[in-house]
C-alpha cells in the first residue's frame, strides 16, 4: 500500500484547547451510519423483550446476539472489564448498571437501556428508558423531558455552532418545565468515532457559544440524564453502577449524531433523526 493510500485511512484530527478531535470523512461517517443502525436494531430487540419477569442477563444477550448477527462486536463488552453487552439501569440506577442473571424486571420498573457496538473500526451508541408496563405520571413526564432534551441538543448540533450551544439546549429543556428536575452532573455526551468515548466531552448544561466549533465530520454522542430529584450521585461498589443519592428515579436517552453541511444526522436513529427533528423545523439527511 502506498504512503498516500495510507494516510487516506488515518482519521483527520483538529486541535482544540491541546485535546486532538476526530474528524470523519464523509465515507467514515457512512462506516458510522452503518454501526448506528446495528446499535438501533438491538435496542429495537431488547426493547421488544422488556417484560415482567425477564432479566437484565436474559436482554444482554438478545443485544449481544443481534450486534454479532450483524457482524459487529459489543463496544462495552470488556470494555475497562465490564461483562456486558448493554447497561441496564434500573430506577434509581441512573448509568453504568450491569446485566445479570440475578436481576429480573418487575412492572413500574423504569429501566435505562444503554447500547453501543463496532462494526469494520467504528463506534455507534445509543440508549433510550422504558417503562415495563404503563408508566406512571411522573415516570411518564420524566421520560419525556429527558427524551424532548436530548433531541433539543440534537438539534443544535449544527455546522458553525459551538459545542456548548447543544449543552444549553438540552438545560433550557429541563428547567423549563415547571418540576424542578436534577441535570446528573459531570456524566455527559462524547465524541464518538473509532474509539467509543472521544473528546470532547459534552455536558447537559452551560452557557452557549462555547467550547470547540461544530465542523462538518464531528460526531457527538448526546446524552442527557434527568432525576425526578436531586441529581446527586453515588457509585456502588461494583464499581461502575451509579444511583442518585436520595434513591429518586432517573431518565436516560442517548443519540450519536454526525455533524454535516445538511444539518444533524442522527447516525443511531432509524429514520436519521426525522421524527425528532421536525419540532425543530430540521430536515436531516437521512
Amino acid at each position: 500500500m502506498t504512503a498516500a493510500r495510507i494516510l487516506d485511512r488515518i482519521p483527520l484530527l483538529a486541535k482544540w484547547s491541546g485535546r486532538m478531535i476526530q474528524i470523519k470523512t464523509p465515507q467514515e461517517l457512512e462506516l458510522m451510519r452503518a454501526a448506528g443502525l446495528v446499535v438501533a436494531g438491538a435496542i429495537a430487540a431488547v426493547r421488544a423483550a422488556v417484560r415482567p419477569g425477564v432479566t437484565t442477563g436474559e436482554l444482554d444477550a438478545i443485544a449481544e446476539d443481534h450486534i454479532r448477527s450483524a457482524g459487529a462486536v459489543p463496544s462495552f463488552l470488556g470494555y475497562h472489564g465490564f461483562t456486558g453487552s448493554i447497561c441496564a439501569s434500573i430506577n434509581d440506577e441512573i448509568v453504568h448498571g450491569i446485566p445479570g442473571p440475578d436481576r429480573a424486571l418487575a412492572e413500574g420498573d423504569n429501566i435505562s437501556i444503554d447500547c453501543g457496538a463496532i462494526l469494520r473500526g467504528w463506534h455507534g451508541d445509543s440508549a433510550v428508558t422504558v417503562t415495563v408496563g404503563p408508566p406512571s405520571a411522573e415516570d411518564a413526564a420524566l421520560m419525556d423531558v429527558t427524551e424532548r432534551s436530548m433531541w433539543a441538543g440534537l438539534a443544535h448540533a449544527l455546522a458553525g455552532g459551538r459545542l456548548t450551544d447543544i449543552s444549553h439546549a438540552v438545560e433550557q429543556t429541563i428547567t423549563a418545565e415547571q418540576h424542578p428536575y436534577g441535570i446528573v452532573d459531570h456524566y455527559g455526551g462524547h465524541g464518538i468515532g473509532t474509539e467509543m468515548h472521544q473528546d470532547p466531552h459534552v455536558l447537559n448544561y452551560g452557557r452557549p457559544g462555547r467550547g470547540p466549533r461544530l465542523v462538518p465530520g464531528l460526531a457527538l454522542a448526546i446524552e442527557p440524564m434527568v432525576t425526578v430529584g436531586d441529581p446527586a450521585t453515588v457509585e456502588l461498589e461494583d464499581g461502575w453502577t451509579v444511583v442518585t443519592k436520595d434513591g429518586s428515579r432517573a431518565a436516560h436517552f442517548e443519540h450519536s449524531v454526525a455533524i454535516t453541511p445538511e444539518g444533524p444526522w442522527v447516525l443511531t436513529a432509524e429514520d436519521g433523526g426525522v421524527a425528532g427533528l421536525a419540532p425543530f423545523g430540521i430536515t436531516p439527511r437521512h
